[in-house]
């Protein structure tokens, strides 16, 4: 299986890397205020690609945050529960006095 995942990105580095070849073509990029930028398509493109995957990581980190303060309270919650259920576990295991049977019997 390794080795198959290996092969496939092996041929998508080369598929990649043929496509970056063939577009070296300088283009003009128009930014604000009649500014321009030259350089290649590839780089143009491989910066945008890296911006817009900082930009989606830096989204999705509050929901992230989100999930995991809520994990770490599900995960307290249920630590006190089961001490809960252990303690009252143990309280139904040791048996009563014989002074306090005798009060519940009301004698």
């Amino acid at each position: 299986m390794k080795i198959i995942f290996r092969l496939i990105a092996f041929l998508l580095f080369l598929v990649f890397f043929g496509f970056a070849l063939k577009n070296t073509d300088e283009v003009v990029l128009h930014l604000f205020w009649n500014a321009q930028t030259k350089s290649p398509l590839i780089l143009l493109l491989l910066a945008f690609f890296i911006l817009g995957a900082v930009l989606g990581v830096l989204a999705m980190t509050t929901t992230l945050m989100r999930y995991r303060r809520e994990a770490t309270r599900q995960k307290n919650l249920l630590a006190q529960q089961l001490k809960a259920m252990e303690s009252a576990a143990q309280a139904r295991l040791q048996t009563p006095f014989a002074d306090s049977v005798i009060q519940q019997a009301g004698l």
